[in-house]
């Protein structure tokens, strides 16, 4: 009997070490690259190098920062509505028991925030040029079909033409899947980045209006008029973005998940005459927007 105590302390002993190395690689940091290709609120799929979309879970102790500096040594702390698809980012985190990934942290590049953001303002432009594209295609097509010689030598350009269209269909076209149900816009005076308190409950009103909608994202893009230095109208949108983010986050109660984009477009995409004081007065703005997902809505 003293035998079999013996030999089962034994088989306790060799299995103590085995469970502690399962333990610890269920809990093992991995680092993940890729592009963001969708934003969902607290979650995101990341298309990584040469891998399947990897879903990653964002909470309120995630870490977001910018790399900065040649070596890219120093980091600014961002907000992590920063997280925009088409952005190039690194993650850190340990994967949960349904394969998501669980961000400790998120940190991407500034040049690549500002292609990012350059890509979401001007995605007109490039669905405009994706169309002409297709277009000159299916011309090509169909004056090659009359040269049978031509018609191999060509073949290549145009697969590669194709592909790279349906690449850019792929990482841009996901910023066209929102429907905008509410939007509110707010006027700054010249060189100022607080608001009149009238537009507070604007504000309020559309956060508890958002709350009701299934999926809900906030938009907040902060715009300036030309007068002054394009540095300094550049500065001031951004404020003027975040002034009404705050608002939005600390009296609006809109979790930091729900927050999309706080664009800073300087003196972009003007509304008025900047040669005019009236003009100036409509691009010196805050716009707020309500969007909703287009496969959460069901359409």
């Amino acid at each position: 009997m003293a035998w079999g105590i013996r030999s089962r302390v034994a088989g306790l002993v060799l299995f103590l070490p085995l469970l502690f190395v399962n333990v610890s690689a269920t809990a093992q940091s991995v680092k993940v690259e890729g592009l963001i290709k969708s934003r969902n609120g607290d979650s995101m799929v990341l298309q990584g190098k040469g891998s399947a979309n990897v879903v990653v879970v964002l909470t309120d102790s995630t870490q977001v920062g910018q790399v900065q500096g040649v070596f890219k040594a120093r980091r600014k702390e961002m907000s992590m509505a920063a997280l925009i698809p088409g952005l190039a980012v690194k993650v850190e985190g340990a994967y949960n028991e349904q394969s998501q990934l669980v961000a400790k942290s998120v940190s991407f590049k500034g040049n690549d925030l500002e292609r990012a953001e350059s890509i979401e303002a001007g995605m007109h432009e490039v669905t405009v040029r994706t169309q002409q594209n297709t277009q000159q295609l299916e011309k090509q097509n169909a004056e090659l079909k009359a040269q049978n010689q031509a018609l191999q030598e060509n073949r290549q350009q145009i697969a590669a033409n194709k592909a790279a269209i349906d690449a850019a269909i792929a990482r841009f076209g996901q910023l066209d899947d929102y429907y905008i149900l509410d939007e509110v816009t707010i006027y700054f005076d010249n060189g100022k980045i607080k608001f009149d308190p009238k537009y507070v409950p604007q504000l309020l009103a559309l956060a508890d209006k958002a709350k009701a909608i299934n999926g809900y994202m906030i938009e907040v893009k902060g715009y300036a008029s030309t007068v002054g230095s394009a540095a300094l109208n550049q500065q001031l949108s951004e404020d003027r973005a975040d002034e009404v983010t705050n608002v939005l986050v600390q009296q609006g109660h809109i979790p930091l998940t729900r927050m999309l984009a706080p664009g800073a477009m300087g003196e972009t995409h003007p509304v008025g005459d900047d040669k005019t004081e009236k003009g100036q007065a409509e691009n010196r703005r805050v716009v707020v927007r309500v969007l909703q997902n287009k496969g959460i809505a069901g359409i």
